[in-house]
Order: C-alpha cells, then sequence, then structure tokens
C-alpha cells in the first residue's frame, strides 16, 4: 500500500482528526462513501447503455 506502514497511517489520522475534528469525520466519511457509491453506479449505467463492439458489427 504504497509503503504506509501502521504507524504511518495513525500519524495522518490524528492530522485529520485535527484537521477536522471529531464530528465532522463522519459526515466526511458518509460523504466519500456515498461519492462513491454514485460513482460507480454511473460506471455500471455507462456500461449498460454503451453498445458493444459486437452489436456494432452486427448493424453493419
Amino acid at each position: 500500500m504504497a509503503g504506509l506502514g501502521v504507524t504511518e497511517l495513525l500519524i495522518i489520522l490524528a492530522i485529520v482528526i485535527v484537521l477536522f475534528g471529531a464530528s465532522r469525520i463522519g459526515d466526511l466519511g458518509g460523504a466519500m462513501g456515498r461519492g462513491i457509491r454514485e460513482f460507480r453506479r454511473g460506471v455500471r449505467d455507462e456500461d449498460a447503455t454503451a453498445p458493444t463492439d459486437a452489436s456494432k458489427n452486427e448493424s453493419k
């Protein structure tokens, strides 16, 4: 994981808590989760609506 150990991750977590405060961490995590979910849904919908190469060749 990019050479990050447990100690480095704990330091990063501590800095994030200091910057944003403990109460906002949950809100940030929830917003990030919703954003990732919407991104995945958009990619999945795009794949479902995009024609495949086989269907393009059959229509010609």
